[in-house]
């Protein structure tokens, strides 16, 4: 008798528990929500894209029909934006001139789709609207960064821009669920940093990429414009469950935005920014080792004594400079921006350099 030969048939994923979970508990909380009259609406996030492309970052949540999306996180302690309510799945509508382009939300609200859209460099505004329900479209703004741009500034937030002390369990709760952003401390030196880097290279694209939730994003928005940080696009996550595992990894998060924009802008080298105090100095090596030709420069800002303290210690410093990509490190913008001028990668502004118009990310 012959014998039956099994056929392999591809295996369907299932979710993890966790995340299936999760699914159960939002939309219980959706069906709730829409009973109590609240209905989607999107709160948009700045976003970037190329010449003939925009990379379009906005959340749905529902809200009652009379509050605007902005007001809705106007001032408020932290733990509040992590009781909105996400609505996943849904047809987000991206309009720019005649052009009409869809994306969809996922299961956490979050709306992250490229689109085939013409703009010119510099800002763009795109509405966004949900065709399905009878809410005010939202404008969005979005970076497109021209083919004649090489240069490009990626920037961690915790510790890095803001003293947020992330890797204190106890101290990073108070932080992200009690405290609102106007407690919250700018990084010396940062912002007078990136605004001269920027006035150097007009045009350049800038990115903000942390491990902080989506759920924060307006009140990063908002503490990076009044502490007058240069206008960029955000990339956070979103917190809890994935569809394999428990809670998300934040250092994959990074790395896997790093590759993107690495293949996204072929042309620029990026100045890398972070900190001792996590994983940016791993993540930022072996990325510069992947993409050598997408790397100018690593700077790492130095925890003080006692944020190091209670951060667990600083990571290993080692010395990876090379005579193509050095790498900085200072306790501050000053003390970067000091050895960027002394190894020729940055002058002191001109009285006829070009001032920066914008500050702090666009978009919420």
């Amino acid at each position: 008798m012959a014998r039956r030969t099994a056929r392999s048939e591809p295996r369907i994923q299932v979710p993890h528990f966790a995340a299936r979970l999760e699914d159960r508990f939002h939309r219980f909380r959706e069906r709730r929500g829409r009973r109590r009259g609240l209905i989607p609406t999107i709160v948009p996030f700045a976003g970037y894209g190329g010449e003939d492309w925009a990379r379009v970052l906005a959340r749905v949540i529902l809200l009652p029909p009379d509050r605007p999306a902005d007001g809705r996180f106007t001032n408020i302690r932290g733990f509040r934006s992590f009781l909105s309510i996400p609505v996943s799945d849904v047809e987000v509508q991206v309009r720019h001139g005649d052009a009409v382009r869809t994306v969809r939300s996922d299961r956490g609200g979050v709306v992250d789709g490229r689109v085939e859209l013409r703009m010119p460099a510099g800002w763009n505004e795109v509405e966004l609207d949900i065709a399905d329900d009878a809410v005010a479209p939202v404008t969005a703004r979005i970076d497109i960064v021209p083919a004649s741009v090489h240069t490009g500034l990626v920037s961690d937030i915790d510790d890095t821009v803001m003293v947020t002390a992330l890797p204190r369990p106890f101290l990073a709760a108070w932080n992200s669920f009690v405290l609102n952003e106007h407690a919250r401390r700018p990084v010396a030196g940062m912002a007078v940093l990136y605004d001269r880097v920027l006035r150097q290279s007009p045009g350049s694209a800038v990115v903000y990429l942390s491990t902080g939730a989506w759920n924060v994003a307006p009140a990063l928005t908002r503490f990076l414009r009044r502490n007058l940080y240069p206008a960029g696009a955000l990339l956070l996550t979103d917190w809890g469950p994935t569809h394999d595992r428990w809670f998300r990894s934040g250092p994959e998060h990074k790395r896997t935005a790093l590759r993107r924009l690495a293949a996204e802008f072929p042309g620029i080298r990026w100045m890398l920014v972070g900190d001792d105090g996590q994983h940016d100095e791993e993540l930022y090596a072996d990325f510069l080792r992947e993409h050598p030709e997408s790397v100018a420069a690593v700077a790492i800002r130095q925890l003080t004594a006692s944020e190091a303290v209670f951060a667990g210690g600083r990571s290993k410093s080692e010395d990876r400079s090379t005579a193509e990509t050095p790498w900085i490190y200072a306790p501050d913008g000053a003390g970067i921006h000091d050895q960027l001028v002394d190894l020729g990668l940055l002058r002191e502004p001109e009285p006829g350099d070009a001032p920066r118009a914008d500050h702090g990310p666009a978009g919420s």
